[in-house]
């Protein structure tokens, strides 16, 4: 796809952005002013934007487009650009924009025309067969398939007695005259009525002929049915109620006169409480999409509401229903938004497995919203943006690892390899010919030919060296060499090879006191912690335990084939109360560990389900008691300023809970937690 850059946010520049984002890659759009229309349309798009074209001009641009209508940028532009990129000025780009909807718009009547000739010819339940001056079947409808027994494909291109022994239509190529309502059997016994046509030019040649032919059976059972209006109902009521959708049908009042068992198990109201009801009877949360189909005589799909006295999520399509262009009411089908849920969930197992990269994880699969996670976050997409070597620390389970995936997955090497190194899981005597490699006959044993190391396997793209701390001395020297000097020596040999690597490093480990007990070495500390990014522990962020339980359970629920839906707000409390040493990995083991003891017919994790969580001491960290109690302080203080943001909140919006947790920046569970935290209650404010 061809790379624009579009100079000029004006209107101009702004139409133009809009016509080519659809059909083009828009690099960048750049204007002098900031807040000109057509940068601010580029924003929300997710396109690049700046106020000087030099800064984005490169040689992976094909095409600026220029808009300021400025003769001197025009000029500049010329100059400037690569020989292969193509300038257009805005007119131009303007008439190749309306050629273009031009020939999308011939284009989609074309097919439009198309379908619905189509559709006529092939929803009419009449057999329609179309024959050349030669036989030759040309065109073979889906009721003449029905009714003959011959599918499309082995009928069209064949001669017509082929197909039907018993047709006359070459007849009426030799006659050139109407042969209207004549009897026919077929071959399969089956009795029709058939229209045979003459197909004239307007230079009146023949050109074909036409037949249309209905099976006289299907005719007498039409009759039978209209006759007995009382089974056809019957019918209809047996499959309306047979359905697996909730339906619900009301009157040209707006007042119900049909619903079927599965609206009554989904929304939980009986037929007493709807029929003969108004419209807006079901309804919890929301307005009658009933009374506004009846009020525009338009359907509506897609509306999310609440309804019954549970106050069920559910999506609903309705149409009126129109007879003889009379409107006699409107019929409404509700989707169960659990089941669209639950395929949303599948749809996140399918792209998890799906995923072809090494690096399986992105920024999106990091949870995070509090200010100790959010900074570290932003720093490792800024990392990700360079070829800096970045050093991640924290305690162990934090997420270094994650982190390492996104950074890779984020940067220009993404599609290149990402190989994952535990320096501590390799030997000593292993560990320098598995990172650097080795030539052949360096030691016995070693394979003919050599063996590439794991740093010329992420040529070009990243190496993820976890418990950098665990280098033994002499890997630690080699290791400098790589990142100094962009080149390695295999073992065994002496010809440096030049690699160019992304070098992700990992530890648990304090270096400043390894290099002053002199286990790590001082100038490779330095190389490594060039960008260091510092992953808080789980204690310090334990207003992520919520979604990370969700994300979690999610994964869980995967591994394990269980449908485990979330944990209860009084089990959240019980888990932000432990202080986590192990982090997140011990979360992810407790609700492990709680999903295998739950039974099959539950669906949620209960405080009895987890197991006696007591705060322990992390491991080598000592506080001191005042330190305790100078924390307990400031959490205290900090809970109340927390309970009076939220009472501020939810009065300003009037108790409404979801639009309260919107302004606030939480999930709608995440609320009601804190809500039952501070036992803040919402009298009065509904």
């Amino acid at each position: 796809m061809q790379k624009i850059m579009i100079v000029g946010a004006g209107k101009g520049g702004t139409a133009i952005l809009d016509i080519f984002k659809q059909t083009a890659k828009v690099a960048a759009v750049i204007d002098i002013n900031s807040k000109a229309p057509g940068i601010v349309a580029a924003k929300k798009a997710g396109i690049q934007t700046g106020t000087d074209w030099r800064e984005y001009l490169s040689e992976d641009i094909d095409i600026i487009i220029e808009v300021t209508g400025d003769e001197k940028v025009f000029r500049d532009l010329r100059d400037a650009r690569e020989k292969s990129t193509v300038l257009i000025p805005g007119s131009v780009a303007f008439l190749i924009a309306s050629l273009l909807e031009e020939k999308e718009g011939l284009i989609k009547a074309l097919r439009k025309v198309t379908y619905e000739h189509d559709l006529i010819f092939n929803s009419t339940g009449d057999g329609m067969v179309v024959i050349n001056t030669d036989g030759i079947i040309t065109l073979f409808n889906r009721s003449a398939e029905k009714i003959i027994g011959t599918l499309k494909e082995d009928a069209e291109g064949k001669q017509i007695l082929e197909v039907i022994p018993s047709s006359k239509l070459p007849r009426v190529l030799n006659t050139r005259k109407v042969e209207t309502n004549q009897e026919l059997v077929l071959a399969n016994g089956s009795k029709i009525i058939t229209t045979r046509i003459p197909i004239l030019d307007e230079n009146d040649q023949l050109i074909g002929a036409f037949s249309v032919f209905k099976d006289i059976t299907e005719v007498v059972n039409l009759a039978e049915e209209i006759t007995n209006l009382k089974e056809i109902q019957t019918m209809l009521q047996a499959i309306i109620n047979s359905s697996d959708e909730a339906i619900s049908v009301v009157d040209e009042d707006g007042r119900g006169i049909l619903i079927n068992p599965a609206y009554t198990r989904i929304t939980g109201l009986k037929e007493e409480e709807v029929i003969g009801q108004p419209a807006t009877a079901d309804i919890s949360e929301g307005e009658s999409m009933h009374m506004q189909v009846l009020k525009t005589r338009r359907p509506v799909r897609g509306t999310a509401m609440r309804v019954g006295p549970n106050k069920k999520e559910v999506v609903v399509n309705v149409a009126p229903i129109i007879v003889d262009g009379i409107l006699k009411g409107s019929v409404g089908v509700i989707h169960d938004m659990s089941e669209i849920q639950n395929l949303n969930r599948e749809l996140s197992r399918a792209r998890q497995i799906i995923r072809t990269l090494e690096a399986k994880y992105s920024f999106e699969d990091i949870i995070g919203r509090t200010e100790e996670m959010t900074i570290p976050i932003e720093q490792a997409k800024l990392g990700a943006k360079t070829p800096a070597t970045v050093l991640l620390r924290g305690e162990s389970g934090t997420g270094k690892e994650l982190f390492a995936h996104a950074i890779h997955n984020a940067s220009d090497r993404k599609f290149n390899k990402f190989i994952r190194v535990n320096c501590a899981a390799i030997s000593e005597s292993l560990l320098e010919s598995e990172l650097f490699g080795y030539e052949e006959g360096a030691f016995s044993g070693a394979k003919r030919g050599g063996k590439r190391g794991f740093f010329e396997e992420a040529n070009n793209g990243s190496i993820f060296l976890d418990e950098i701390g665990e280098l033994p001395a002499n890997t630690q020297a080699k290791l400098l060499r790589v990142l100094q000097e962009r080149e390695i020596v295999r073992v065994g040999g002496s010809k440096p090879v030049l690699i160019n690597v992304r070098v992700i490093a990992a530890t648990n480990m304090n270096l400043e006191k390894a290099i002053a007990n002199g286990s790590f070495r001082e100038d490779l500390y330095y190389r490594l912690n060039r960008m260091p990014i510092h992953i808080p522990p789980l204690r310090r962020r334990k207003e992520d335990i919520p979604e990370l339980c969700e994300k979690l359970i999610r994964k869980i629920n995967q591994d394990y084939g269980r449908n485990v839906e979330g944990v209860s707000v009084h089990a959240v409390k019980k888990l932000m109360e432990y202080d986590w040493p192990g982090n997140v990995r011990e979360l992810e083991n407790i609700l492990g560990r709680a999903i295998i003891f739950l039974n099959y017919n539950e669906t949620m994790i209960e405080v009895q389900h987890l197991p006696d969580l007591q705060s322990v001491q992390p491991k080598g960290k000592i506080e001191h008691a005042d330190h305790h109690i100078l924390t307990e302080s400031l959490s205290s203080h900090m809970d109340k300023y927390e309970a009076k943001i939220i009472r501020d909140t939810l009065e300003a919006v009037n108790g409404n809970k979801t639009l309260a947790a919107k302004k606030l920046g939480v999930s709608v569970r995440n609320l009601y937690y804190k809500l039952e935290k501070h036992g803040i209650e919402i009298v009065g404010m509904q």
